[in-house]
């Protein structure tokens, strides 16, 4: 069968690198290396990968400069990034997430855990409860089969993760959503992440929606639900932890 997904590796670890792509590749990927930031950016560029798997401490530029410029390509803005750290602390993930990642795994980290993120990021069906069509609420309008996003009119650009996040809550409107659902529905069955990963995630949605963001109601203590209206006291784009 030949390999209909591409994957980018990052890593200047190149042992580790290649360990990565040999896993990839016994999965049915195909997946290349590079082993700096500068050439990251060119290659996610040029090359337009499914996937890219990412390490935060690079030469050149940093994993997060390298999120962060990918996101402002228009060929690779929406491409899906798994950030790789050897810091476990709360605010390198929340600050990897901050830059463009979709997820993270903390070093050391098992090879099949990674495997799983990476088959949740690249799963084809739609998370939303319908497969195909169409999603509005209010000024929002989600096209599942095309993965495009309008919100008055205007197109939003939205990473993997964030449109289905906000696919989750207009396939539910009004009713509030936990962020383990929503981690669930988004990352996968069996994904283990931080309630803080969803939080970050709806603050970037809720800014890039500008006034209408304030339509994602944060339910304390609980999750999230999506209103046809924006509340009338906007939420806070700070990312809020379960009480």
């Amino acid at each position: 069968m030949t390999p209909d997904r591409t994957v980018l590796v990052v890593e200047d670890e190149r042992d580790l690198a290649d360990l990565i792509c040999f896993n990839l590749q016994r999965g049915g990927y195909a997946a290349t290396a590079v082993y700096d930031g500068h050439a990251a950016v060119a290659a996610a560029a040029a090359n337009a990968p499914d996937l890219v798997i990412l390490d935060v401490m690079l030469p050149g530029l940093s994993g997060l400069d390298v999120a962060r410029q990918i996101r402002t390509n228009q060929r690779s803005q929406t491409v899906p990034i798994i950030m790789l750290t050897a810091r476990g602390e709360e605010a390198d993930q929340v600050a990897g997430l901050s830059a463009g990642a979709d997820d993270y795994v903390t070093k050391p980290f098992s090879m099949k855990v990674l495997m799983a993120r990476v088959a949740a990021k690249l799963r084809r069906a739609p998370v939303a409860a319908e497969p195909t069509g169409k999603l509005e609420l209010g000024p929002i309008g989600i096209d599942l089969d095309t993965h495009s996003v309008t919100c008055e009119g205007a197109a939003v650009v939205l990473t993997l993760t964030e449109f289905k996040l906000l696919a989750a809550l207009l396939a539910a409107p009004k009713r509030v959503l936990s962020r383990s659902d929503l981690i669930e529905r988004v990352m996968g069955p069996g994904i283990v992440v931080t309630t803080r990963t969803i939080d970050v995630h709806i603050a970037a949605i809720r800014k890039k929606l500008a006034h209408n963001g304030g339509m994602i109601r944060t339910i304390r203590g609980v999750g999230y639900q999506v209103m046809p209206e924006p509340a009338m006291q906007p939420e806070s784009d700070e990312p809020v932890t379960a009480d």
